[in-house]
């Protein structure tokens, strides 16, 4: 009888019920399946309850699977599975919640997370995505107890056509003395968002200028009344569906408007990447999704979770002629047999990139039910899905394609639904196996033999799909 560990990791601003009852059935499945499974008996959510875990893992055990039942930060990851010295097997759910809806639990991305912590960590990862009941999880949940797991999908660069050598080193020459403003620590877990500062110095010459959240709020709240007040009164013409919500939010949107808008006049910023969460929501009352989405839309590429590898990206994209970009999770949604992948994030897309602009609906945050954020489908067309990302001690870079097919918002948010020119299935493996990031950026312009022109001028080695 094969030994289990089963460990269901969650947060709780997700659908806690559900993930409840599919990490039960996921359990029944091993056990259908002739395994001994051990593990926390509820969902893992804090830190307390990461340490409760780690009483459970067995080096003996013949698999470890950790249940991905909502998205989470890879807090876990880094603490239970570092020196493990055995791939871990993440099973990713899919979303059940009906269209227009929030993400109800944001699965699969927060397995892409998890990977990303463990492969950087020295690690192996390994992706089951779909839900206990389905027939093909069932047979790969079965060869994964007798020790065949999943396969890891090699990422290469198969030598697609580079673009001028000249006009991607004119790109790269104007990113340099070009200066980012960063907002506050990454948030815990998200290792993404930790970057080497004297490697992007290195490699594009760029600035950071960082202060802290708290730093600010205090712009925020002292931001004059009269250019605050001009401010909710153009983004109100501009976007008519803020007269619905909580008219104090929207003029805290406002006002962290006017407070980053002048923070990149002062310091004379070209992009803007912000820890907006937890003390945005909870200590200052708003949701700044929406202030990211003015700042892009007059033309100051903007990036939420203080990522500055994915901003990096978005400036070397917008460099090479791109035009406006949009940082999303990747993927939170998959569908196998039409190689589809959904990609998303909370509502701070330019409305320049909504599929019907003059329909750009602002909203509440999904999550945290507070304003302000866009909610609405990005647009269509052929796309490229790419990425700056750790290797070592240098950097790779991931580079995708597909066409974002028409459809209503699929989740509360910005979402585009994309075909992949790669099997859907395959990519997801990859992200997985390689450990990248599970932030990406959207770009609505074909520039991949400048990427890839520019990648080599860098030594940076290039994983494409």
């Amino acid at each position: 009888m094969p030994r289990v560990v089963m460990i269901p990791t969650a947060r709780f601003t997700f659908a806690t019920d559900t993930a409840r009852q599919l990490t039960e059935a996921a359990r029944g499945l091993a056990a259908d399946l002739g395994a001994e499974v051990t593990g926390p008996p509820g969902l893992v959510m804090s830190e307390m309850d990461v340490a409760a875990a780690a009483g459970y893992l067995d080096r003996d055990a013949d698999l470890v699977i950790n249940v991905c039942a909502t998205f989470a930060d890879a807090t876990p990851a880094l603490r239970l599975y570092r020196n493990l010295g055995r791939p871990v097997l993440l099973w990713a759910f899919r979303e059940p919640g009906a269209a227009g809806d929030r993400l109800w639990l944001n699965s699969l991305c927060g397995a892409v997370l998890f990977a990303h912590a463990i492969v950087r960590g020295g690690g192996e990862a390994r992706l089951l995505y779909g839900d206990p009941g389905e027939p093909e999880v069932r047979d790969a949940l079965r060869a994964a107890l007798a020790g065949r797991l999943p396969e890891a999908v090699p990422a290469a660069d198969p030598g697609r056509p580079r673009g001028s050598a000249a006009t991607a080193r004119a790109a790269l020459a104007s990113l340099r003395d070009k200066t980012i403003g960063l907002i506050g620590d990454p948030p815990a877990g998200y290792t993404p968002s930790e970057y080497d500062p004297r490697l992007l110095t290195r490699l594009f010459g760029l600035r950071i200028r960082q202060r802290t959240v708290e730093e600010t709020f205090w712009q925020v709240r002292d931001a004059a009344p009269a250019a605050r007040d001009a401010e909710q009164a153009a983004a109100c013409a501009a976007q008519p569906s803020l007269c619905a919500l909580d008219p104090e939010q929207v003029s805290l949107s406002a006002g962290v408007t006017t407070g980053l808008r002048d923070w990149v006049e002062s310091e004379k910023l070209d992009a803007v990447t912000m820890r907006c969460w937890p003390e945005f929501p909870v200590q200052l009352g708003v949701a700044p999704c929406s202030a990211l989405s003015r700042l892009a839309d007059a033309g100051i590429p903007t990036a939420c979770e203080r990522d500055v590898y994915g901003i990096t990206t978005m400036l070397l994209l917008e460099a090479l002629g791109s035009g406006p970009t949009y940082l999303v999770d990747t993927p939170v949604d998959l569908d196998a047999e039409a190689s589809l992948v959904r990609l998303w994030h909370c509502g701070s897309a330019a409305t320049s990139l909504a599929a019907d602009p003059a329909a750009a609906t602002q909203s509440v945050h999904c999550n945290r039910k507070i304003g302000v954020a866009g909610d609405f489908a990005l647009k269509t067309g052929r796309v490229v899905i790419a990425r700056l990302a750790e290797d070592g001690a240098g950097l790779r870079l991931l580079i995708a394609s597909g066409e974002s097919l028409p459809e209503p918002n699929r989740f509360q948010g910005n979402t585009a639904a994309i075909r992949l020119d790669t099997p859907a299935g395959q990519f997801a493996r990859a992200m997985v196996s390689g450990g990248f990031p599970h932030h990406t950026v959207l770009a609505w312009t074909d520039v991949r033999p400048q990427l890839r022109a520019a990648a080599d001028l860098l030594g940076i080695g290039v994983r494409e799909w």
